[in-house]
């Protein structure tokens, strides 16, 4: 876990997520899932980029089983960002950090 992204657990996905005056971008990963892996540094970045506009949030799916169930989480990592507490996209599976730029910035 980086310094701009934050950890959600079920407990806090309500109050982190949606009930954030700003848009939040939520990866379900694992520890053990390499592709997650992969994007996790680019999240990182755009995070920090887009701090105070967007917020990039880590829900742990081993950890934290009921989030990604009530979305229907199939694979990991699945990406999605939600407005106003409703989801508006979302994206499953790795991708450079141009492409997800480019979805967060077509999104808010």
């Amino acid at each position: 876990m980086g310094a701009n992204t934050v950890a959600v657990t079920d407990a806090t996905f309500d109050a982190e997520v949606r009930q954030s005056d700003i848009p939040v971008v939520v990866d379900f990963w694992a520890e053990w899932c390499g592709p997650c892996r992969q994007i996790g540094p680019a999240l990182e970045e755009l995070a920090e980029q887009y701090a105070g506009k967007v917020k990039i949030v880590k829900v742990d799916v081993d950890a934290n089983p009921d989030s990604p169930a009530a979305l229907g989480v199939r694979g990991i990592p699945a990406l999605f960002l939600f407005k106003d507490g409703q989801v508006v996209s979302n994206k499953v599976g790795a991708a450079p950090k141009a492409a997800l730029e480019t979805w967060i910035k077509s999104a808010i």
